[in-house]
């Protein structure tokens, strides 16, 4: 990953986590809470790919893991979140921009389901049966709810600045030779002249300078 990239990922995985930390799990609403971490890696890895959104995802969930009040085992919401950033990165258009608020929307759904299974399975591999005394269904059903519900004022705005770290001309080699062809296109297309007509005009006048020149030359020898 860029440097541009890490930086941002970095900044908002921990902004993300500490609102989840600080807030939303203090919130104590019926089923499961509210997911941050995991929009936030959704929204990175619709513009970074399945790459970046696995780097991102397992990156977020290992923070997730050491971050208090965990009381799980280190490491298992890293892999979840890792897998489901690369899922994630596949659904990433190949023009970088999206038609319509479907698709990511359906990745949310897919998403939220597939982390809650998929952090329920692990679970019940290393012997923690909380989801059972919860009820899975309503893990599912609350966890999808409410991840759908604050998807629409996370994601766009996330896509939106990862999109704008990924287009910084700063970043991108050429840059110069590309602003120069911009402003020549700019100056172009606004005077509504192209430069070669441009040339040829000076070119006219010049000629007709020489001429002229040459006239008064002329009548000076025979006077």
């Amino acid at each position: 990953m860029r440097f541009n990239r890490m930086l941002l990922s970095t900044a908002l995985v921990i902004v993300a986590l500490v609102i989840q930390v600080s807030v939303l799990a203090r919130l104590h609403l019926p089923g499961a809470v509210p997911d941050l971490l995991l929009l936030t890696v959704l929204g990175l890895a619709l513009v970074y790919g399945h790459v970046g959104g696995a780097l991102v995802g397992f990156g977020a969930g290992l923070l997730a893991d050491l971050a208090p009040p965990a009381d799980h085992a280190a490491g298992r919401y890293a892999l979840v979140l890792c897998v489901i950033g690369y899922l994630a990165g596949l659904a990433k258009p190949d023009n970088g921009q999206l038609k319509s608020a479907t698709g990511p929307m359906a990745v949310v759904v897919a998403a939220a389901i597939g982390s809650t299974l998929l952090y329920a399975g692990v679970g019940a591999l290393v012997g923690d049966t909380a989801a059972r005394h919860v009820g899975l269904g309503n893990l599912l059903f609350t966890a999808t709810l409410y991840d759908l519900l604050l998807a629409p004022f996370v994601v766009p705005g996330l896509m939106a600045l990862a999109r704008r770290a990924e287009n910084d001309p700063l970043a991108e080699t050429g840059g110069s030779g590309k602003s120069a062809d911009v402003g020549a296109g700019l100056l172009s297309s606004g005077t509504g002249l192209r430069i070669g007509s441009q040339r040829g005009g000076l070119r006219a006048k010049a000629v007709k300078a020489r001429v002229a020149r040459a006239g008064r030359i002329k009548g000076v020898k025979r006077l």
